[in-house]
C-alpha cells in the first residue's frame, strides 16, 4: 500500500469517525431535551397532587409546555438542531422552569382532591408518561429526530387543549374526554413511530 493510499483511508476514517461524534452528539442533545420535557412535567404533576398549583396554574404552565414543544417540532422537522436553535429550546425550558417554581412557591393553592384538580392530574400524568415514551425512543434510537419532531408536536396539541380547558381553573368531564382522545390517538402514534424500521 503506497502512501497516497494510506493517506485517503486514513483521510476516510476520519470523516466516517467525526460524521459517527456528530450524531452521537446531536442524539445527546435532543435526549437532554426531552428528558427536561419530561422532568417539567413531572414537576406540574407534583405540585398539582400536593396542592402547590391550582387548575389554573398548571393550565397557564401547560400552555408553556406547548411553547417548547412547538419549537422542538419546528426545530428538529429538518431532522437536525443547531447551536442556535439548542439555546432558543433551552431558553424556553429555563423560563417554564421559572414559571413552575414561581406558581409552586406562590400564595394560590389548589385542592388536589377537587373533579377539576383531579382531572388534570389525570391528564399532566398522562403527559409524563407520553414524554417519558419519546425519550425513551430518542435514547435507545428507535425514534429518528423527524419522528421525535413530529411525535412532539402532538404533544404540543394535547398541551394547548389541557391549557384552554383549565383556563378558566375548572375541567370538565368532556372537556377531559378530548383530551383523553387526542392522547390516545399520540399513544398509538409513538407506539407505531417506535416499532417501525426507522432508526436513528
Amino acid at each position: 500500500m503506497n502512501v497516497s493510499t494510506t493517506r485517503r483511508i486514513a483521510l476516510f476514517g476520519s470523516i466516517v469517525l467525526g460524521l459517527g461524534l456528530a450524531v452521537g452528539a446531536q442524539a445527546q442533545t435532543v435526549a437532554h431535551d426531552t428528558q427536561r420535557d419530561v422532568d417539567q412535567q413531572q414537576r406540574i404533576d407534583q405540585g398539582l397532587k400536593s396542592g402547590q398549583l391550582s387548575t389554573k396554574e398548571a393550565a397557564q404552565l401547560e400552555r408553556g409546555e406547548a411553547r417548547i414543544d412547538r419549537t422542538e417540532q419546528r426545530d428538529l422537522r429538518d431532522g437536525s438542531l443547531t447551536p442556535a436553535e439548542r439555546a432558543q429550546i433551552q431558553r424556553e425550558q429555563n423560563r417554564e422552569s421559572k414559571a413552575i417554581y414561581r406558581d409552586k412557591h406562590n400564595a394560590v393553592k389548589g385542592n388536589p382532591d377537587s373533579r377539576s384538580s383531579e382531572r388534570m392530574q389525570r391528564d399532566v400524568q398522562r403527559d409524563v408518561n407520553q414524554e417519558k415514551r419519546i425519550d425513551n425512543g430518542v435514547d435507545n434510537g428507535s425514534l429518528t429526530n423527524r419522528e421525535t419532531a413530529h411525535l412532539e408536536g402532538r404533544e404540543a396539541h394535547v398541551d394547548r387543549q389541557e391549557a384552554r380547558a383549565g383556563a378558566d381553573g375548572n375541567v370538565n368531564a368532556n372537556e377531559q374526554r378530548r383530551i383523553q382522545g387526542a392522547q390516545n390517538r399520540d399513544s398509538k402514534r409513538i407506539y407505531r413511530d417506535k416499532h417501525n424500521r426507522a432508526r436513528r
